[in-house]
């Protein structure tokens, strides 16, 4: 198989129509919706099965009653699962497929591990948003559910990473994701006070979180792999720089990394085996997990296209 016809160097497609967490979170979201729908039907010593499901599982309130009047019962595990619960079959349909849509390109680019991360810190900082910020714009409080926040996230990532690629606007009118994505968010902020049974904070929420998420990646380039190592080790700092302290007087100086480009690889180096396991290496954990080696196989493969 040929760099060209792998999806890696197809700059107007993704890398794969289904990259494995994006096929992931398609399954657990359907499978979910499957046992609200399950719920439905049963009833637990007189209460409704949905209704138990809102009350443990939903993102509730931190304070306040619901219709029954019943005290809202906050949870903390409630900011991850809420965002695997949907109201009807439109709201989960729609909300998968803009996650499939807008998501399988931006998978591919992080890594499957990166992008698990990304989706679930743009839930989070939506439900966050959410449970904070309604209750000082309105006084009729309820639960929240739906991937909406994370899939927001997801949009926000594509008109960064794609500004300028065309998108269908209603699936008729062509119009770059920079400007739809823009538009969107803007409605978001308008109809923020507006009574209805859409979550708009947390649409804002998911939506602010991806915009940070990403300008901390692009300038420091968050390895998700290291991250998970450092939390297997006793006493270490995940997020701390990875240095030592040395004496005032030491001043070593670490030497400059570069590529010569003149001093390629052997042929016997170079093969097509090793290629697409750099590839496969790039859709688990992104083009910054490679060494420095296998980036310059890369490179001087990609050369010959």
């Amino acid at each position: 198989m040929g760099l060209d016809s792998r999806d890696y160097y197809r700059p107007s497609g993704g890398f794969s129509f289904f990259p494995p967490m994006i096929k992931n979170l398609l399954i657990i979201n359907v499978a979910v919706y499957f046992l609200q729908l399950i719920a439905e039907t049963l009833s637990f010593g007189g209460v409704p099965g949905w209704y138990l499901m809102n009350h443990y599982f939903a993102l509730n309130p931190i304070s306040g009653f619901d219709g029954n009047g019943v005290s809202f019962n906050f949870q903390i595990w409630q900011l991850l699962t809420y965002q695997f619960m949907h109201g009807d079959f439109m709201h989960i349909f729609f909300n998968m497929l803009m996650m499939w849509m807008f998501g399988i390109e931006i998978e591919n680019i992080m890594g499957s591990q990166k992008f698990l991360l990304f989706y679930i810190l743009s839930g989070l900082g939506a439900g966050m948003l959410q449970l904070l910020g309604a209750p000082l714009l309105s006084d009729s409080l309820g639960y929240t559910i739906g991937a909406s926040g994370a899939v927001y996230g997801i949009m926000i990532a594509f008109a960064m990473y794609f500004p300028d690629r065309y998108v269908m606007f209603s699936f008729l009118i062509p119009v770059k994701a920079k400007y739809l994505i823009t538009f969107l968010i803007v409605i978001e902020f308008i109809s923020v006070r507006e009574p209805s049974f859409v979550a708009h904070l947390a649409h804002i929420g998911g939506a602010l979180t991806a915009l940070i998420f990403i300008l901390i990646d692009r300038r420091k380039q968050i390895n998700v792999n290291r991250m998970f190592r450092n939390f297997k080790k006793p006493g270490s700092n995940p997020f701390r720089p990875r240095y030592q302290k040395k004496p005032a007087n030491d001043y070593d100086v670490e030497e400059a990394k570069f590529y010569d480009i003149n001093n390629k690889p052997s042929d016997e180096e170079v093969n097509q085996d090793e290629i697409d396991k750099i590839l496969d290496k790039i859709s688990q954990s992104g083009y910054q997990g490679l060494s420095d080696r296998e980036k310059r196989i890369l490179f001087e493969a990609s050369k010959k296209k």
